[in-house]
């Protein structure tokens, strides 16, 4: 007996039975993805990077502490204090001051954002310089917090389209997606849905990563608008692009009566002229264009949904018109790496964002390698994709010299057969050559970054990047995530010519496009972007001077206060932070973490830690990718286990002094506490007698006797009391 799917029916006559395939009942055929339910990674399915902190530290930038100010990351030092080792974040501040922040402290600071090429001035140690900078900050971050909340107010006024709930065509519609949907997926179509049936209009950001299911949820609000009446507009960057969305659209569509079109510069005057009268009468349900959509002879019977595919590749002329048409219609926007002023906006609520992580089951990070131009290099690159049967991208963006570079690498790999394509091209021999490659006909491609946007080539695994110092870090990213979009690992060059020196600018682009290779790398991209280009004048120039006097993520964290106190909501209840001094070794050494960003990054993870679960989930990742857990290691996650029992009993600080141990409550979770069964537990052979209880009623604290135990039984004593403890608090509050 076995559970599987079927391609298509069968009869068994001597069973008289007759099996039909849900495919050939409505024409459509589900696949199921492997593994886990609501598409979870089973136990060899890929679980993508989860957008954690973009912050990866390193010796030399400068960070922001909200108490102390601005100054200068020097790096994880090791340092033994009366028999006990820790780990410490070493902060240098003005002249020869210096901050030794516990690692357990880490989420206290802030890599620096600020402008471009600006090295902000460091801040004296214990000074009220700091203090009153924040002060004037705050002031006209409130100033301006008024005014957004005014907009915001003026906006939920603002007449919409309160789309109906979904209908039976919807969830037939849904039901036909030939994949099973990831849990961002599910949760992003669950907002956008929420948002369209609400009177208002829709402003939402869709942020993840190429490949990673946007343009399914995306058709999802398409045709739930177009079901209920109103037109639909999609708007792409690139001609190419249009087309592939174009034959998605009417290959999921189809059978369902609505009218598709697409109109780019593809279409023949008279084919243009038809689709703009169909626009303009109703009779076509959903257009997808470009730029060409913007113009002004197109208007629309009843636009009811806009969705615009990659804001960041449309010109400012045409920003301003898609502000016009977004007026009174509800607008969705998808990125994968937003420009920095659009993720600005959803960061401090000015936009709704969702977010998709998951990727596509059995996807492989693209293997990124940034280097000198090398002819052997490039065509044993090319020689080695050709040889599994795949094909390459060859991105030189200057349209002069496409042909001599086509002619360079026809030389290095002669059994190559080369195309070349570029935006200057009559439409109709553009999109041959690109339909020729699509269907095997060339191996490589020599392009421009036509090729940048959209296009789905799961054949196409080896990227080559000529001069990619010249190219924006979103545009790396996005030629990047042109390969790799099917199982078979891929590979990406970003070359930049021998010898070049290369600005400061260029080598932080290339190093970060090396440095976030994993899945779901998207977000950490667009903030790395806003960092190298500096915050921007995003809210105006006084504002600019406000985000480089403290950094982007403190004005960020200013302003969300300010918001927060001036629509009178309370804040929210201070997360208990425990005080742990015990004297037991708890770090991470450079023998089995030797990277300090990774060092970083496991600290980061260890003090994100809330539950039971969540200690495992790290301990089994470090083990994974670092090897057996050392015993300061172990500590350390015992340390954290701890913590969780702090926070669930209400524990202020557990603190050791010699050979003994006191443990704090606080006053409201002491009440709680049943002092008088510890004295039972004090029988018990697992603590012979170490518990000493308050002598008076009403105290808030107890101390266990620890001497004699090495670090570990210490941290094993002390977790199973909390456990013990804990259970006896559940039965008092059951009685």
């Amino acid at each position: 007996m076995g559970l599987g799917s079927l391609e298509g029916g069968f009869q068994w006559p001597g069973q008289r039975l007759v099996v039909v395939t849900d495919r050939e009942i409505q024409g459509r055929q589900r696949r199921r993805r492997r593994g886990g339910v609501h598409g979870t990674a089973g136990a060899t399915g890929r679980q993508g990077a989860r957008i954690a902190s973009y912050q990866d530290l390193q010796v030399g930038d400068y960070v922001v502490h909200a108490t102390h100010g601005i100054g200068r990351y020097l790096g994880v030092r090791s340092e033994t204090i009366l028999g006990v080792t820790r780990d410490y974040l070493v902060i240098q501040y003005e002249g020869s001051d210096r901050l030794k922040i516990p690692t357990e402290q880490v989420d206290q600071i802030q890599k620096y954002i600020g402008a471009e090429g600006h090295e902000p001035r460091l801040n004296r140690l214990g000074g009220g310089e700091w203090a009153k900078v924040k002060s004037r900050v705050k002031e006209s971050i409130r100033e301006m917090a008024a005014e957004l909340l005014r907009l915001a107010a003026l906006r939920e006024t603002l007449p919409g389209t309160a789309f109906p709930p979904d209908t039976p065509w919807q969830r037939e519609f849904e039901d036909a997606f030939p994949y099973e949907e990831t849990p961002d997926q599910l949760t992003a179509i669950a907002e956008i849905k929420a948002d369209m049936e609400k009177a208002r209009p829709m402003d939402r950001l869709l942020l993840g990563d190429v490949g990673y299911g946007k343009t399914e949820v995306a058709l999802r609000a398409a045709f739930k608008a177009a079901t209920a009446g109103k037109q639909v507009a999609i708007l792409v960057p690139t001609t190419i692009l249009a087309q592939q969305h174009y034959a998605t659209c009417k290959s999921r569509m189809e059978g369902f009566p609505i009218n598709l079109a697409v109109l780019n510069r593809f279409k023949s005057p008279k084919e243009q002229a038809e689709i703009i009268r169909g626009l303009a009468d109703g009779t076509i349900d959903v257009v997808i264009g470009t730029h060409r959509l913007l113009s002004d002879d197109v208007k629309f019977k009843d636009l009811g949904l806009l969705i615009v595919d990659e804001e960041q590749r449309f010109g400012v002329a045409h920003k301003e018109r898609i502000k016009q048409l977004r007026a009174n219609v509800d607008v969705l926007t998808l990125s994968a790496t937003p420009i920095p002023r659009t993720l600005h906006m959803a960061m401090v609520g000015l936009r709704d964002m969702s977010i998709i992580t998951t990727p596509p089951e059995d996807r492989y990070p693209v293997e990124t390698f940034v280097a000198e131009y090398d002819d052997a290099l490039v065509q044993d690159a090319i020689g080695r994709e050709l040889s599994r049967g795949g094909q390459v991208f060859y991105v030189h963006n200057r349209i002069q010299t496409l042909d001599d570079v086509a002619a360079r690498l026809h030389r290095l790999v002669p059994e190559a057969r080369i195309a070349v394509a570029h935006g200057q091209m009559s439409e109709d021999r553009l999109e041959k050559i690109v339909l020729d490659f699509m269907d095997g006909e060339y191996d490589v491609l020599v392009a421009t970054t036509i090729i940048e946007n959209g296009i789905d080539m799961p054949q196409v695994n080896t990227i080559i990047v000529e001069d990619a110092d010249h190219l924006g870090l979103s545009q790396l990213y996005q030629l990047r995530g042109r390969v790799g979009r099917s199982n078979r690992l891929a590979y990406a060059y970003f070359l930049y010519r021998r010898d070049k020196v290369l600005t400061e600018a260029s080598e932080k682009r290339l190093r970060a496009i090396k440095d976030f290779t994993e899945l779901g790398s998207g977000f950490k991209i667009a903030m790395r972007d806003l960092e190298i280009r500096g915050a921007g004048n995003i809210l105006g120039p006084e504002q600019h001077g406000f985000i480089v006097s403290v950094g982007f993520d403190l004005y960020c964290q200013l302003l969300e206060e300010a918001v927060r106190e001036l629509k009178g909501e309370p804040a929210p209840e201070p997360e208990i932070q425990p005080n742990i001094e015990l004297q037991v070794d708890a770090f991470i050494s450079d023998q089995y973490v030797p990277d300090a960003r990774q060092k970083i990054d496991a600290y980061k993870r260890i003090i994100a830690i809330r539950s039971m679960a969540d200690v495992e989930d790290v301990a089994d990742e470090l083990v994974d990718r670092f090897g057996s857990l050392p015993d300061p290691v172990k500590n350390l996650l015992d340390i954290a286990r701890l913590r969780v029992h702090c926070n669930r009993l209400g524990i202020t600080s557990i603190a050791q002094m010699r050979d003994r141990v006191t443990v704090k409550f606080l006053p409201s979770a002491a009440r709680d506490v049943p002092f008088d069964r510890l004295a039972l537990l004090n029988r018990r052979p697992e603590f012979r007698g170490r518990i000493e209880t308050p002598r008076t009623r009403g105290g808030t604290s107890f101390t266990v006797k620890v001497g004699g135990l090495d670090a570990r039984s210490l941290l094993r004593t002390l977790l199973l009391l909390l456990e013990q403890l804990h259970a006896e608090v559940a039965q008092t509050a059951a009685r």
